[in-house]
């Protein structure tokens, strides 16, 4: 299967928005968080194999003969989309654009292996905001690798920690900024979430703040 590229996920528990969490911080005045979440469309794409078989023409009587037929091969395996070879939505300037982790599997079931990357922009000092994207191939067997959905925009002001992909959800812990006064430093906002391909979408489930009952 191929993705669609540029499409957006939908959240599990609201639209596209879901507010800051509760953390019970002390004399802080949180705002809305925007936390982006993707959602991608797939195309089908079916492969035919057809086993030819001599006509009726060709068996008499006197010359009977077995047709032994043979299933097709298993297509070649796919390798892994390669986070380091691809072309990031992200405006570093004149400093690289950093791939901090990746990770890799079968997202979708469709047999194709996707890549998730974690990139942020170079910085030697403080914590650049992160960008979360999922890489797919289009074309096959040594076809560039591209982005095909968005998990978090750099442009959010999101750091990620807790990255994982275990079977087929990606899991980390997104953190944030309750005002502008916040030092860069030190987010005082964090919220653990998840994407699933789910009924053909990534869908974002925001986890419940520690403590909550």
């Amino acid at each position: 299967m191929q993705f669609q590229a540029g499409a957006e996920s939908r959240p599990a528990t609201s639209p596209a928005t879901l507010p800051p969490p509760d953390l019970g911080l002390p004399h802080s005045r949180p705002r809305p968080v925007h936390w982006v979440a993707t959602a991608a469309a797939i195309a089908a794409v079916v492969a035919g194999a057809s086993i030819l078989q001599p006509s009726d023409a060709e068996a008499t009587a006197s010359d009977i003969r077995t047709t032994a037929t043979r299933a097709p091969a298993p297509p070649a395996a796919v390798p892994a989309p390669d986070a380091r070879a691809a072309d990031y939505p992200v405006d570093c300037g004149a400093v690289r654009l950093d791939v901090v982790r990746s990770a890799s599997g079968d997202l979708d079931g469709d047999g194709r292996p996707e890549t998730v990357a974690v990139v942020r922009c170079h910085s030697e000092t403080g914590t650049p905001p992160s960008g979360v994207y999922v890489l797919g191939t289009a074309g096959g067997k040594g076809a560039a690798p591209r982005v095909v959905a968005t998990f978090v925009d750099p442009k959010e002001r999101m750091s990620v920690t807790g990255f994982a992909l275990r079977g087929t959800t990606v899991s980390a812990t997104l953190l944030g900024y309750s005002s502008l006064d916040v030092p860069r430093c030190c987010p005082d906002l964090q919220r653990k979430v998840n994407w699933q391909w789910r009924d053909g979408e990534f869908v974002l489930e925001a986890l419940p703040p520690a403590g909550s009952v």
